[in-house]
């Protein structure tokens, strides 16, 4: 006599398997924060006023450098810069303090990054594919006597 096959239990496994990960997803969701009840988390101080950096505004076109300000100070500079051109650009900034570059941007895009400017004279320019010959480049002087930002044309 033969007796029947016991039918694989497949429908229950993968029943199951789907409520776990269904579980899984919800206490994901839920977060793992902290049970302190008392709504403190671990969230960071705000910088100190000693340790924050000066913030530059770089709107960059086809093929001229506009920088927000005119004058600056030995420290340390975040440089936002936006493309308003109708070509990828990039900023870079050449002197004492070093070369600091910038990622490349598409048009409509924007970064940032940080330098670190010391006394002294500076060449601010796009360096993409002979940009800064086409005149996108400007000059900045950090500390004593610093003067407008000439663009080159």
């Amino acid at each position: 006599m033969t007796y029947p096959r016991p039918r694989p239990r497949t429908r229950n496994r993968v029943a199951l398997g789907l409520s776990a990960a269904a579980l899984a997803a919800f206490l994901a969701a839920c977060g793992g924060g902290d049970d302190n009840g008392g709504g403190t988390g671990t969230t960071a101080p705000p910088p100190s006023a000693t340790t924050a950096a000066h913030q530059v505004d770089a709107a960059l076109s086809d093929f001229h450098i506009t920088l927000s300000q005119k004058t600056f100070e030995p420290g340390d500079y975040t440089f936002t810069l936006k493309n308003d051109g109708h070509h990828d650009h990039a900023l870079e900034v050449e002197g004492p303090g070093g070369e600091t570059r910038s990622n490349t941007i598409g048009p409509g895009e924007s970064t940032t990054f940080k330098v670190t400017l010391k006394s002294g004279t500076y060449e601010v320019y796009c360096p993409v594919d002979g940009h800064k010959d086409l005149g996108m480049k400007t000059e900045i002087t950090v500390g004593g006597g610093g003067g407008a930002p000439t663009n080159g044309y």
